[in-house]
């Protein structure tokens, strides 16, 4: 389970060339995410382009009645568990309606026990200084006010056996990860039909990454911008 991560910056995606962002004004967004922060996401655009724009770390779901049921809901679900996404009532809409999202970051953090506390960890793709992970994207509308909102989650698969992140959370936890794809595997993401989603999620857990005790948090008040 994935609650906090460094989203890509500006100068790591206008150096792809197949990137237009979403409304008139450029997005900014924290340096480090959290449940409820808006982050970077990429959604499917025209023909070979992807479209970025920001939505929020944990998916509104649409049948939200108002606010603080929004806000309730979405405390609980910025991971998805890959084996019950397409039943769950928070994602199954979007699932079937394959509103594939990915979340393009530098890194992500989770804790290592091995100590026999918690201590945080850097964790990286190996050989990728951006990868994105894969998700699913909402937009809910205010019935009060009107306004949509965009609001996504992470998908994550069973982590047992895996030789770095088999090592994170406690030991009795079960070992979870999220589905880590490099650059030149966005597009399948964005353009895959169900069965190659569920075989992306399938081999997920083969994955190669790298890392290392990263203790320091970046203040939350410091944010990226175009």
């Amino acid at each position: 389970m994935c609650t906090n991560y460094t989203p890509a910056t500006p100068s790591h995606l206008l150096a792809l060339d197949s990137l237009d962002w979403a409304g008139t004004v450029p997005p900014a967004w924290p340096v480090e995410t959290f449940p409820g922060y808006d982050a970077p996401i990429l959604l499917p655009g025209a023909p070979g382009r992807w479209v970025l724009q920001t939505g929020s770390y944990g998916l509104i779901p649409r049948w939200c009645k108002d606010q603080r049921q929004a806000v309730t809901v979405s405390r609980k679900t910025y991971n998805a568990r890959s084996e019950t996404v397409a039943d769950k009532p928070s994602y199954r809409q979007p699932w079937r309606e394959r509103r594939w999202a990915v979340a393009p970051m530098l890194d992500c953090f989770e804790p290592c026990w091995e100590s026999g506390r918690a201590v945080r960890w850097r964790i990286r793709l190996l050989d990728a200084p951006m990868f994105g992970a894969a998700g699913l994207h909402e937009s809910w509308i205010d019935p009060q006010t009107g306004d949509e909102r965009c609001s996504f989650t992470l998908l994550t698969v069973n982590a047992d056996g895996h030789p770095l992140m088999g090592r994170m959370h406690r030991p009795q936890d079960e070992k979870r990860m999220l589905v880590l794809l490099p650059p030149q595997s966005w597009s399948h993401w964005l353009q895959s039909t169900t069965e190659q989603a569920l075989l992306t999620l399938k081999l997920a857990s083969q994955a190669v990454l790298q890392g290392e005790p990263a203790p320091v948090r970046l203040e939350p008040q410091q944010s990226f911008g175009f």
